[in-house]
């Protein structure tokens, strides 16, 4: 389920991604922020990741959406780049909350979400309590709960009622008031692409849906260029929209 690379980037890895880690205060590291975004521009964008990784090799969101004058956070997960904690939904999401409302805390608002793979569960999980403010959410390559993208997998296993973690993105969105952005690929070998559809069919936020045709789990950024993000950002930053602040 979980895949960490467990070693903190080097200094020289994380210059030459033009990020800056993220508090910079040694043990409370919490992921990566872009620099030299031009003043004016309020809130932040947070990333949560796949399952794979760190949160560090995840450079294309600061890099299109710092074009677009957009301050990103790239969240870091407990266990991953070195972070101590262990590795549950749980723990996860609790600590994803709390570098939220921490950058709240710096950046102001608007707040919007974004979860990729894995980080779907973590940024609905998140969304899902109104203490932490979140004003929108962009999910890319989703599932509905995690024990149905088991059971997808595993068709001849009781694989659902094995899942200890359930990343119920169905429930957890059900109460969020934001407008949320899914983005699905086309030919998803990893997350098939009807449970994003079906999440999709069931949310009744201000909602819009992009797929990425002939697209897989790990290519559909290929296909994620300039024009397609400043489309998704200008639907989650709607000023037309009813109040969708969490405060």
């Amino acid at each position: 389920m979980y895949h960490p690379s467990p070693d903190m980037p080097s200094e020289d890895e994380i210059r030459a991604a033009d990020l800056a880690v993220w508090p910079k205060q040694g043990d409370s590291f919490r992921g990566y922020i872009n620099q030299n975004i031009p003043d004016g521009r309020p809130g932040f964008i947070v990333v949560f990741h796949g399952n794979a990784g760190t949160a560090l090799d995840r450079g294309y969101y600061p890099r299109m959406l710092g074009a677009l004058s957009h301050r990103v956070l790239l969240a870091e997960y407990p266990a991953y780049s070195g972070r101590k904690g262990e590795l549950n939904e749980k723990n996860i999401v609790e600590d994803a909350r709390a570098t939220v409302r921490m950058a709240r805390e710096q950046f102001g608002g608007p707040v919007i979400v974004v979860g990729e793979s894995l980080g779907c569960g973590v940024a609905a999980g998140v969304a899902a309590d109104p203490r932490v403010p979140v004003d929108a959410v962009l999910l890319i390559t989703p599932w509905t709960t995690l024990p149905d993208l088991a059971q997808k997998i595993y068709r001849f296993l009781p694989a659902r009622w094995l899942v200890r973690d359930k990343f119920d993105n169905l429930r957890n969105l059900r109460n969020f008031r934001g407008c949320v952005a899914v983005a699905v690929a086309e030919n998803d070998e990893v997350i098939p692409v009807q449970l994003g559809l079906k999440l999709y069919a069931a949310l009744t936020n201000e909602k819009r849906l992009w797929m990425f045709k002939d697209a897989g789990h790990n290519s559909w950024n290929d296909r994620a260029g300039t024009a397609w993000w400043r489309e998704v950002m200008g639907f989650l930053e709607r000023t037309d929209l009813p109040e969708k602040s969490r405060r």
